[in-house]
C-alpha cells in the first residue's frame, strides 16, 4: 500500500487549533467506532434480512468515519466534532442510503405475513 495512503496529511490551522484538533479527532473517531460496535451487536441478534441492512448501514458509517478523519482542517473538527453527542447517528441519518433503508423496512413491516388472514 501506498505510504502516502497510510499516513495522516498534517492538519493546517494555526498552532492552537491544530492542538485542539488532534485532541479531538481521535475521540471522534472513538464515537464512530463506539456506534459501529453498537450497530454491529444488533446486527448479531437479528434476522435476515433486517441483518443484512444494519451490516449495510455500518458500511456507510464506515465510508462517513472515512470523510471525516480524511480532513484536515483543524477548524473543522473544532467546529464540527468539540461535541459528540449525536454526531455520528447524524451523519448517517442524514446519508439518502440511510433513509433508503428505512422505507424498505417499513414497507416489509406492513406487508401482510402469508399464511394469516
Amino acid at each position: 500500500m501506498s505510504t502516502l495512503l497510510t499516513q495522516e496529511l498534517p492538519m493546517s490551522g494555526t498552532p492552537s487549533q491544530i492542538e485542539w484538533a488532534v485532541q479531538i479527532k481521535p475521540r471522534a473517531g472513538a464515537e464512530f467506532d463506539r456506534v459501529a460496535a453498537a450497530l454491529k451487536a444488533v446486527s448479531d441478534r437479528q434476522p435476515e434480512p433486517a441483518r443484512a441492512e444494519t451490516l449495510q448501514l455500518i458500511g456507510i458509517l464506515g465510508e462517513k468515519r472515512a470523510e471525516v478523519m480524511a480532513r484536515t482542517e483543524a477548524g473543522y473538527f473544532i467546529q464540527q466534532w468539540q461535541e459528540l453527542s449525536g454526531r455520528v447517528q447524524g451523519l448517517l441519518i442524514a446519508d439518502p442510503r440511510y433513509l433508503a433503508l428505512r422505507l424498505v423496512q417499513k414497507s416489509r413491516r406492513a406487508a401482510p405475513v402469508e399464511g394469516i388472514s
